[in-house]
């Protein structure tokens, strides 16, 4: 019955797939194949074209639908998929020594923070190469690209805190629309130049490739623009599952695209002028309008589709403690991946506006985009090849076998991309860099502050001897709940209050929230009680990384196990607020640790990342030297 039911509703989830997962490698048609001529300056003609096209045909049947498709999307942490999934796969993985995963971290690292740099260009590339067949309508809108792309980014990053739900509605129906209108498109193109077909035989490749090796190579930087996107193929497989992804892929997407790529290459095969703009010059002039009307739509919902997932991706990384604090929304009631950033938000429409205005044009962002693609997909291939023998428990051979052809695919397109990084490639790079360093220098500055935390820090079970030995001490009515990262010592906070105000609570409750990694913890798995003693409990709450944390509901549940009412009216919660004083010593370099103080200082409080009513937070004070 359960089965029945979701073949029913595989169309809609697979509609539903199509608005998000494949808004980014569904625009690439408007600007990838102009951009191939274009980077190495080549001369149209039928080897060229039919070349190009080939490779554009083999290298999405090879790093799409083989390596992302057929192998990369099987490994799910959970069904969910993305680079911090794969990271948390490896992590567990019993193969690998213990101090060698800290380059996987790295690596994965290196990932996401390149992630991060394509929220930030596929919006404006997205955008301006849509609005950019206006110039073909007319000349006249020359001068209002910048403007026009502005405005509507403009108000796509304002839309993001009232969330996408409603939006989401229309994105699966807009993008077949968008699909079905570029695959008829190529359909008519390829009826007058029907052999164009013959760019799926391979010889069209090689001949190319040995015949122009150093333009082949050039080429190669410019053919990775065809595959822009097809990271979030997994990257969104847990909202959809894998098989809906998958036929929307092989049904959908890939023939639509082909189709598309083909028409414009039969196109520039009877005119070679038209290299100008060969996707908007396939379109009628009667249609020429709508079609600008929905591309800019496709480009908006590819644009969302990717601020949503570094929204996502920076959850995460907040979740598994490798990013500070930041405020989180909730933008829906029912679904519980919409969440909004402010912050990322904020940062991701400056960075987006910067870009717009140094690169002016599709054609100067394409250098830009190119880049990040590459990497993201090399540290990809590296960490399923490592998966696969660590935790898939692949023979040798096997491992070899899948993963030095995509090694020598992705170095390719890293070497052809990399030569464009005076023409814009260091935008990328610089994002990265930027990225990787916050997120490292957080991880090594949090290790560092538990570590003296540890130092001289008094054990539980001789703290509760001591107070069991001090028969005058004096216990006040009410519960006391102290959040705390190490379980087994006495919280700054317990100290303070020990301190100030020379009693405790009746009830002191410790409660330690640990991450695990897994996308989500099942309800009955939530909570560990411990009673150390009459007066005292220690608690832990278990969430996944996908998970949003909500200590009041979990106390509710903590408290049914533990047989007691709960009245949050006669609860406080304890807080600890360290300040960080920077000394010269051991530890990080002097400007990591400087940028680890500062973003300690501007986390958000923990009682709203907690979900915590303000009024019932006692915070106390403390210095830690690092």
């Amino acid at each position: 019955m359960q089965s029945s039911a979701k073949k029913a509703a595989m169309p809609a989830i697979t509609l539903a797939a199509l608005g998000v997962v494949f808004g980014d490698i569904g625009t690439s048609p408007l600007y990838a194949l102009r951009q191939c001529f274009s980077a190495a300056h080549i001369a149209i003609s039928e080897a060229t074209v039919m070349g190009i096209l080939s490779l554009i045909f083999w290298c999405m049947m090879l790093t799409i639908s083989f390596k992302y498709v057929t192998v990369i999307m099987r490994a799910d942490n959970n069904g969910e998929g993305g680079i911090m999934s794969l990271l948390a796969l490896n992590l567990r993985s019993t193969r690998i020594a213990e101090d060698k995963k800290i380059y996987l971290i790295a690596l994965g690292f290196i990932g996401a923070s390149l992630f991060f740099g394509d929220g930030i260009i596929t919006p404006a590339i997205s955008v301006l190469s849509a609005i950019e067949g206006l110039s073909i309508a007319t000349p006249m809108f020359n001068h209002w690209l910048m403007p026009l792309a502005i405005g509507i980014l403009t108000g796509l990053f304002l839309l993001q805190r009232h969330g996408t739900a409603t939006m989401g509605k229309f994105f699966g129906p807009i993008t077949l629309l968008w699909f079905l209108s570029i695959g008829l498109l190529g359909l008519l193109s390829i009826a007058q130049t029907p052999f164009v077909l013959a760019m799926m035989s391979p010889h069209w490749a090689i001949s190319f490739v040995v015949q122009q090796p150093y333009v082949a190579f050039l080429t190669m930087g410019a053919v990775i623009l065809t595959m822009t996107g097809g990271e979030a193929l997994y990257a969104d497989m847990g909202h959809f599952g894998r098989m809906p992804i998958k036929l929307a892929w092989f049904m959908i997407v890939l023939p639509c695209l082909l189709l598309n790529y083909a028409g414009q290459g039969a196109l520039l095969l009877r005119d070679p002028n038209a290299i100008a703009n060969p996707f908007y010059m396939l379109v009628p002039n009667w249609a020429l309008y709508p079609m600008i009307g929905l591309a800019t739509a496709a480009a908006v919902i590819a644009s969302q589709a990717v601020i949503t997932g570094v929204f996502s991706m920076a959850n995460q990384a907040i979740q598994l403690r490798y990013l500070p604090r930041l405020t989180v929304r909730h933008t829906s009631d029912v679904e519980q991946g919409q969440i909004y950033v402010p912050f990322i938000n904020w940062v991701l429409f400056i960075s987006v506006l910067i870009l717009i205005l140094l690169f002016h044009n599709s054609n100067n962002l394409a250098s830009a985009y190119g880049v990040a693609v590459t990497m993201t997909m090399l540290c990809g291939t590296i960490l399923i090849s490592i998966l696969a023998y660590g935790f898939w428990r692949w023979p040798i051979w096997k491992v070899a076998l899948f993963a030095i052809p995509f090694l020598v695919i992705d170095l390719v397109f890293v070497a052809s991309t990399s030569l464009k990084i005076v023409a814009g490639g260091w935008v990328p790079i610089l994002i990265g860099a930027v990225m990787f360093t916050i997120l490292m220098t957080w991880k090594d500055g949090r290790a560092i502050v538990l570590q003296r935390l540890e130092k001289d820090a008094l054990p539980m079970d001789v703290f509760i001897k001591s107070i069991n030995l001090s028969p005058d001490f004096i216990f006040v009515p009410g519960h006391a709940v102290y959040l705390t990262g190490t379980p087994n010592i006495v919280p700054h906070a317990m100290l303070h209050n020990i301190k100030h105000n020379k009693v405790l609570h009746e009830k002191n409750i410790l409660v330690t929230v640990v991450t695990r990694d897994v996308p989500y913890v099942p309800p009955i798995e939530r909570i560990r009680v411990e009673q150390l003693e009459q007066r005292f409990y220690r608690i832990f709450v278990y969430y996944g990384f996908k998970d949003q944390p909500n200590i009041p509901k979990a106390l509710t549940q903590a408290y049914e196990q533990m047989g007691i009412e709960l009245d949050m009216m006669q609860m406080s919660f304890f807080i600890s607020r360290d300040r960080l004083i920077h000394t010269v010593g051991d530890g990080m370099a002097p400007w990591r640790e400087k940028l680890f103080i500062s973003m300690q200082r501007n986390t958000s409080p923990v009682s709203d990342f907690y979900q915590i009513p303000p009024n019932r937070v006692v915070e106390m004070g403390s210095q830690i030297e690092i």
